[in-house]
């Protein structure tokens, strides 16, 4: 658990290793070095709250604010890593635009007022995404969203159906094996997309560009589509934080999202303090 000591503590120097005691980061110290850090933040369930489908995501008032002003003051360091597409993304924080990593890394915007470019990820096959997309039928309440270069299945409104989707994904996958598809599990979602690519082969290509490369990066996230960048973030230097759960791979984690959203006001309030 993250305890107030994250926000009002002191920084540790080391990034650490594996089989050493996890540190604590804190919000007051790493403010005075906002130049040396990129911030690398999932979407939904880490800094909103998950909602019964993902049109129904709120945005707290002062979370845009909170973002803009740390892009901002990390000289456009920051990016949103999400399995949304970009468009949604930019839709969800209208009329904010930042930088960021879509599609489970099939997009990359640099900065935000750039051209959103595909990271040599393929559309997936028309019919075998008709023939995915035909799961959704199932049963009253699974959802079917259609992201370009995946396929997602939301079924938390109709719980009951988990079993049978991943069933028939699977019966789908043994009559096609060669298939260049991934499954990927989340909270209440069954993710299809194409292999080759994801949030990790994203956060390291943007890791290369300027403002991020060079500098140590903060990963924050919770399901399971964001433990390949967990797992990255000691080639990189970097910090990884998980959400609800202490996920493999992190130094620590934060119970909630309102707990990551108060965490990085404080990042702000601090640096504002600083300079004073």
């Amino acid at each position: 658990m993250v305890d107030r000591k994250l926000a009002e503590g002191i920084v540790r120097e080391n990034v650490p290793q594996p089989g050493r005691a996890s540190s604590k980061l804190a919000a007051s110290e790493l403010a005075q070095r906002l130049s040396e850090y990129a911030f690398l933040l999932d979407i939904d369930g880490t800094l909103l709250d998950l909602a019964p489908t993902p049109r129904e995501v709120w945005v707290p008032p002062d979370l845009a604010e909170t973002l803009s002003c740390l892009h901002d003051r990390t000289s456009g360091a920051l990016a949103l890593v999400s399995g949304r597409s970009l468009n949604d993304i930019d839709l969800i924080f209208a009329p904010e635009q930042f930088p960021a990593v879509g599609g489970h890394g099939a997009e990359m915007r640099i900065s935000g007022d750039s051209e959103a470019v595909a990271t040599h990820a393929p559309p997936m096959d028309k019919e075998l995404k008709r023939r995915l997309a035909a799961i959704a039928k199932l049963s009253p309440g699974i959802l079917l969203e259609d992201k370009g270069y995946s396929l997602a299945l939301h079924y938390r409104l109709a719980p009951h159906a988990e079993k049978a989707i991943y069933a028939a994904v699977s019966l789908i996958r043994a009559e096609l094996p060669n298939a260049p598809i991934e499954v990927l599990p989340g909270k209440c979602v069954c993710e299809i997309k194409q292999s080759g690519f994801d949030k990790a082969t994203g956060v390291r290509e943007l890791m290369t560009h300027q403002p991020f490369r060079g500098r140590r990066p903060i990963f924050i996230g919770d399901d399971v589509t964001d433990e390949s960048v967990f797992a990255i973030m000691p080639d990189l230097g970097g910090l990884a934080f998980s959400v609800g759960r202490r996920a493999q791979g992190v130094i620590d984690h934060f119970d909630e999202p309102r707990d990551v959203r108060a965490w990085l006001a404080g990042l702000i309030d601090g640096e504002a303090g600083a300079r004073r």
